[in-house]
């Protein structure tokens, strides 16, 4: 098989894993958001579920590490795409990467 549409098949896959990184980030954090809302709702002191709170923002955390490191990933099968002398675009057309340095801003936030 011809290498262009094997490197095709690993980015669609890479793709569909970031995504669905993302989308689990995104349940993860409206499953706190609706233990806060519930725990207003129902009249509850602050400290009520706080243990779950914090297991699920664990979670989160991991989620985000896990997101990070398929993103660099990305980077290096970038690279590799570079050494064997694929030049077609792996990413999709609603993909736009950013720099390291466009994403400085944002960490230095976190």
């Amino acid at each position: 098989m011809e290498k262009v549409f094997v490197a095709k098949r690993v980015a669609a896959r890479l793709r569909v894993s970031e995504h669905s990184i993302d989308a689990a980030l995104v349940d993860a954090t409206e499953v706190v958001a609706e233990i806060i809302r519930a725990r207003k709702e129902l009249g509850l002191a602050a400290n009520v579920a706080d243990i779950a709170i914090a297991k699920a923002s664990a979670a989160i955390a991991a989620l985000s590490e896990a997101r990070t490191a398929m993103v660099a990933s990305h980077a290096d099968l970038a690279e590799v795409q570079s050494r064997l002398g694929i030049r077609t675009r792996m990413d999709g057309p609603e993909e736009k990467l950013e720099t390291p340095a466009g994403n400085a801003a944002l960490r230095e936030v976190a």
